[in-house]
């Protein structure tokens, strides 16, 4: 409403301005035709007899300005010669000379007051050979104000009732046109606080049904998230439930046993499920972490993917020692630097490492090769596990989602953070499987930003 009566507001204004100017325009033509009028019945009045110019002023002729402003009127008479014949000598001249029967009207001072003033040159017919004789009206500005201010009050008042009448029927048209919109803001306000329906547009304006759909697309997509969070929550409690109840079970047997050997063997296992556990609430937490980082919002800064490599190859090399595993990095390009997020980075080749060492038999391969083609840096983990099928490699990045039901620990959490660090950075990441034999081959992707080194 405050929108809609600002601009009629400042219409309202520009119409009163040009009021008042139609008001002084209207005011002045009244005054001049009334000036007018008394120069010609006074110019009827002149006569030339026995070689002379007579003149008689008419009681006619100022009886035209009589009103309760109590204004002044001069008069001037000026033979062709400008000679006064009559009325007030300080009455000033028309600037310019005039034609027979032409007239001129301007603004001048007599007597320290302001007047309109009106020239009027009236021919003598009975000598045409003189000239026209000028006659002048002048009046003081008492009546000219007072017409003004009575037409402009007038308009104002006019102006002032279509202004009302103008935003009563605006505040009808707003009430009857919004209707519709307050009845599906009611049905929102309504609506329960866990509510993920979709609106209803049926009693939504035409305008605003393109925002209810965007809302109720948003409302699908929030749905789905908050399932896919819903589902992500309760495997996560069944996935930490699963070895907190196992290790209740060994303390309470190594609690029950006496021999120190069943006690030992129970503090190692117990030991060993710490450490799953530990895994599992890091990997939850680096999982969280990856989905809360926005791409453009990631402090990154230069880093060596190479050096990067040889580091986490090295924190997991007392874990491939552990199994004999032949664990090398293999770098086919010494153009390895990208702008990256440390961390995230970290994190990916952490979780592709940690997976293929754990899928990995005993005696096995796990090499990290990297190689750049153009604006790209290429990240291969390769090992001579088991591997993954076809058909199985796209629900392997699935939360929480285990192919191998052996022994290997595990949570089912290495790919599907990884796949997240990627998208995350921009890149792409494919499964597939060894030219020769078995395993798998993990491909990653992942852009060279603008200023990275180039080596």
């Amino acid at each position: 409403m405050a929108w809609l009566l600002t601009p009629l507001g400042v219409f309202a204004l520009l119409g009163m301005a040009l009021a008042r100017q139609d008001a002084v325009a209207t005011a002045t033509m009244v005054q001049d035709r009334l000036l007018l009028g008394s120069a010609r019945i006074i110019a009827q009045q002149i006569s030339y007899e026995d070689g002379m110019l007579e003149v008689a002023i008419p009681p006619a002729a100022l009886e035209l300005f009589q009103s309760r402003d109590q204004d002044r009127v001069y008069y001037r008479i000026a033979s062709p010669r400008g000679q006064l014949l009559s009325g007030y000598a300080e009455l000033p001249p028309p600037p310019g000379s005039l034609r027979a029967e032409e007239h001129h009207l301007f603004t001048s001072v007599v007597r320290g007051q302001p007047v309109r003033v009106v020239a009027y040159a009236q021919p003598v017919f009975a000598a045409p050979e003189e000239g026209p004789v000028v006659i002048e009206v002048a009046q003081t500005l008492e009546a000219h104000g007072a017409l003004v201010r009575q037409i402009w009050t007038t308009n104002l008042r006019q102006g002032f009732w279509m202004l009302a009448l103008a935003t009563a029927l605006v505040w009808v048209a707003l009430r009857y046109g919004l209707k519709s919109l307050t009845l599906l803001q009611d049905k929102v306000r309504q609506r329960d606080p866990g509510s993920l329906e979709p609106l209803d547009p049926g009693p939504a304006p035409r305008e605003l049904q393109p925002l209810v759909g965007a809302i109720n697309d948003y409302v699908k997509r929030l749905d789905t998230q908050m399932a896919l969070r819903s589902r992500f929550i309760a495997n996560a409690a069944h996935q930490l439930r699963t070895p907190f109840t196992v290790l209740q079970t060994q303390v309470n047997f190594g609690l029950r046993s006496d021999e120190p050997g069943p006690k030992d063997d129970a503090l190692k296992a117990i030991l060993q499920g710490v450490r799953q556990g530990t895994r599992l609430v890091n990997q939850l937490l680096s999982l969280s972490t990856v989905e809360a980082a926005q791409p453009l919002a990631l402090p990154a800064e230069s880093v060596d993917l190479a050096d990067m490599a040889q580091r986490v190859l090295e924190e997991h090399a007392a874990m491939a020692q552990a199994k004999e595993l032949d664990l090398g990095l293999d770098r086919q390009t010494p153009l390895t630097a990208m702008v990256a997020s440390p961390s995230l980075l970290h994190e990916l080749l952490a979780n592709l490492v940690d997976n293929a060492i754990r899928y990995t038999p005993a005696k096995g391969v796990v090499t990290v090769g990297l190689a750049r083609e153009g604006a790209t840096l290429l990240l291969r983990v390769e090992d001579n596990g088991p591997g993954i099928a076809p058909e199985d490699r796209t629900r392997v990045f699935e939360r929480f989602c285990r192919l191998h039901q052996d022994d290997t620990p595990g949570c089912g959490l290495g790919l599907a953070i990884a796949q997240e660090v990627v998208v995350a950075m921009g890149g792409e990441i494919r499964l597939s499987a060894p030219a020769q034999g078995t395993g798998l081959v993990v491909a990653v992707t992942l852009p060279v930003l603008k200023g990275a080194g180039t080596g």
